[in-house]
């Protein structure tokens, strides 16, 4: 007999692995801020590592749970791109951290902290948004979210323009410049990951309001 309880049930299911998908997201993001203050020899990437293989094991997850269920709370593919979007945060705050902690020592002082901020903000701006779907779509708070994010991107991109005409103009060796641009274009990458996830939820919530 079909059964609301465990309809309900897979419901919470879902929303759960996705917010915990939401979740290493985060920690990812806060994981790069305390790296960027250590000093060299305590400088681990273990953090990186195994928040990238929780989101991958939770992105798994996901994907045997909508081949074992039947009825889902939100549209299969709306699921599998949200899961898709969360995944990819931890994977470029990965690939920034091992590449940061390669050439740190040959780029100096080159402060990465503030746009490392502003990606731990729009992870838990994007945190707040997958919450809040298992409540209800709650159009105008996602919404203002959403803007938040696309706020936090916009800012991003500005600053890396920044970077650009400062680079241009006061770096004159080369190969420091080429290690500099591709560091905080990953940055601006995982910003804009977030971005693209929540881009996702409120398209969601869109959709069913």
């Amino acid at each position: 007999m079909f059964s609301l309880q465990a309809m309900f049930g897979k419901g919470d299911r879902f929303y759960g692995l996705l917010e915990s998908s939401a979740q290493a997201a985060r920690q990812s993001a806060q994981a790069l801020g305390e790296l960027l203050a250590q000093p060299p020899e305590l400088r681990s990437l273990e953090q990186f590592k195994l928040a990238r293989q929780r989101e991958k094991n939770l992105a798994a997850e996901i994907g045997l749970a909508l081949v074992d269920t039947f009825v889902t709370p939100l549209e299969r593919e709306d699921i599998e791109a949200l899961s898709a979007a969360l995944y990819k945060i931890p994977k470029m705050v990965e690939k920034f951290a091992e590449r940061w902690t390669l050439a740190a020592e040959r780029l100096g002082d080159v402060d990465f902290a503030a746009r490392a901020a502003m990606l731990e903000r729009a992870c838990a701006v994007l945190e707040e948004m997958v919450a809040l779907l298992r409540k209800g779509m709650h159009l105008d708070r996602q919404k203002a979210l959403n803007d938040r994010l696309q706020a936090i991107e916009s800012e991003a991109d500005r600053l890396i323009l920044e970077l650009y005409r400062e680079a241009y103009a006061n770096e004159h060796d080369p190969m420091r410049y080429l290690i500099r641009r591709d560091l905080f274009e990953l940055l601006e990458k995982a910003i804009d990951r977030c971005r693209d996830a929540g881009n996702v939820i409120y398209t969601v919530v869109l959709k069913n309001s």
